[in-house]
């Protein structure tokens, strides 16, 4: 299957960031698919206009220079939005595709999806890692009621046209079911690359050793982006108090987003900065697995809004792979995993105090560790392995590719059918014709036939009639001759009375004969008339049956 694969956002393992799209792509391309990646170069570097092509393990990658970074507004982020909307629309539609996949945020992502989906006549599958527009709104970062309504129409829109829709979270599923409940959704969370989180203890040390400030020290680890939404601060106020409750507790902050400078000038105000909390740039993904193995424990945060508690942080599946406890101070799906396993802690959403005293009560307990790190490794590997969930979401591509290919033979079957039935209604047509046809054939040739029987045995008549007059009055002729001889003869031999009585009686005689010969001619003549009539009429007959039948069968064979 050959598969456009839309995020803006793509990073590979050497970049900075989420690697959830680069270890689909890849493991896609391993099962036989074809993958082209379609994203940003967010870095903006000179040099970089137009489309350039790298190749990420046998994924095609085409990268287009969009500036980008979440110390960006909201109006100039907007911008990039669209920007890369227009040029991924462009991009996916000049690409073969049997399926579109594309993977917000953005939501406008979804645009060059489903258009591309389109022109291919393909199955598009989205997959929502956050949900908008309802976390910006709930955050007040949407307050203009266009933009609002445009937002929510772009959500429908992606929703209405996907085949499948995938949901980081069970509570980003339920948002998509309540704006589009007809729209088939499956949770496939972020996932724990259990190989790649696998260091060496050795390496762990090597990286404790080396920084002085850390040793042996107990090393509560963030890692990932400061934004508006990760309110990081909190884990800044909780180390003062920690400070104060455990002098030797280090606070490490890896990672970049609008808040970085704000964090960092909090830190440095209370005196925290560089002695208690260290914060670094943040650092290719491929580092961070030495990190979190030096972590005694690992944290994540968001403000205390409840839209966010939906969310699917790249940094809870990290630390679960890491085989580290994780800390968060917000509620929902991932809060409900911890208290049932174990494996960390859930903190107060708003009390820094309270969460330092359980990071300085946990961090010394090693009875506590142990169990929280099996509670850790444990659901990484029977829940949330990258190889378990990329199997669920190969299933989903799958299906969706599938229901378009029974769509496709569907329609073709009911192709068929309208074929077949046109052609039986032609064919019908067709010897309705002829049988017409045949039979206007048939009654020209019987009337045909008929009007030539008729016509010859009218001729038949008028010969017969012709001929009997013709001898009638030949007999005639011939009698009166004899009569009139035999009338001499007497004449000769009797006187003038006897002669007029012998006329008398000879015309009388010769009357009688005349009838009677006549009479007899004409019995003569209208037996061999007859004859000929009847013989006539068998020969019009035979003529005009073998005509038909030719008619006929001339008429069959052009049908």
């Amino acid at each position: 299957m050959h598969i456009v694969y839309i995020h803006q956002y793509y990073c590979n393992p050497g970049m900075a960031g989420g690697i959830r799209s680069y270890e689909q792509a890849r493991r896609l391309v391993e099962r036989g698919h074809t993958v082209d990646v379609i994203t940003t170069d967010i870095t903006g570097a000179p040099g970089g206009a137009g489309w350039r092509q790298t190749e990420d393990d046998g994924v095609r990658v085409h990268w287009f220079s969009v500036p980008y970074n979440n110390s960006m507004s909201y109006a100039r982020r907007i911008r990039a939005f669209a920007q890369f909307m227009v040029v991924a629309t462009t991009k996916a539609a000049s690409l073969k595709a049997d399926l579109v996949f594309a993977t917000s945020t953005p939501l406008t992502v979804a645009v060059p999806g489903v258009l591309a989906s389109k022109l291919r006549r393909v199955p598009f599958v989205f997959e929502v890692r956050d949900l908008w527009p309802e976390v910006p709104i709930k955050m007040g970062a949407l307050r203009n009621p266009v933009l609002r309504g445009v937002a929510g129409a772009l959500a429908n829109f992606a929703y209405r046209n996907a085949k499948e829709v995938v949901a980081l979270s069970p509570g980003m599923a339920a948002g998509v079911v309540a704006r589009r409940p007809s729209t088939r959704t499956t949770v496939i969370p972020n996932a724990a690359d259990l190989a790649m989180f696998d260091v060496a203890p050795e390496d762990v040390q090597a990286f404790r050793n080396k920084h002085e400030w850390l040793r042996e020290r107990p090393l509560i680890v963030y890692t990932g982006a400061l934004g508006a939404v990760n309110g990081v601060e909190y884990l800044v106020r909780a180390a003062q108090r920690m400070r104060e409750l455990d002098p030797e507790i280090r606070v490490l902050i890896v990672g970049h987003g609008k808040e970085w400078e704000p964090t960092k000038a909090l830190a440095a105000e209370l005196g925290l900065l560089d002695d208690t909390v260290r914060m670094w740039e943040k650092v290719p993904k491929a580092e961070l697995p030495v990190i979190l193995g030096a972590a005694t424990m690992s944290t994540s945060f968001v403000r205390p809004i409840r839209a966010l508690w939906d969310n699917s942080a790249n940094k809870f599946f990290d630390a679960l792979a890491a085989g580290r406890p994780i800390a968060i101070n917000y509620g929902g799906w991932q809060a409900d995993l911890i208290d049932e396993t174990g494996a960390g802690l859930v903190l107060d959403p708003t009390d820094t105090d309270d969460a330092a005293e359980q990071f300085v009560k946990h961090c010394r307990d090693e009875s506590w560790l142990a169990q929280a790190r099996v509670a850790a490794h444990k659901l990484a590997v029977e829940q949330f392995s990258r190889d378990l969930l990329f199997d669920r979401f190969a299933e989903v591509l799958d299906r969706a590719a599938a229901t378009n290919n029974r769509t496709a033979a569907t329609s073709t079957a009911a192709t068929n059918e309208q074929t077949a039935a046109t052609n039986n209604r032609a064919a019908a047509t067709s010897t309705a014709a002829t049988n017409e046809q045949a039979d206007a054939t048939n009654n020209r040739a019987a009337a045909t036939s008929t009007a030539a029987t008729n016509e010859q045995a009218d001729a038949t008549n008028k010969q017969s009639a012709a001929m009997s007059a013709a001898a009638m009055s030949e007999q005639a002729d011939a009698t009166n001759n004899r009569a009139a001889a035999t009338s001499a003869a007497a004449t000769s031999e009797q006187t003038a009375t006897t002669n007029n009585r012998a006329a008398a009686m000879s015309a009388a005689a010769t009357s009688e004969q005349a009838t009677a010969t006549n009479k007899q001619s004409a019995a003569t003549s209208a037996a061999p008339i007859s004859k000929q009539a009847a013989t006539t009429d068998n020969r019009a007959a035979a003529t005009s049956a073998a005509a038909t039948s030719e008619q006929v069968a001339a008429a069959e064979s052009r049908s």
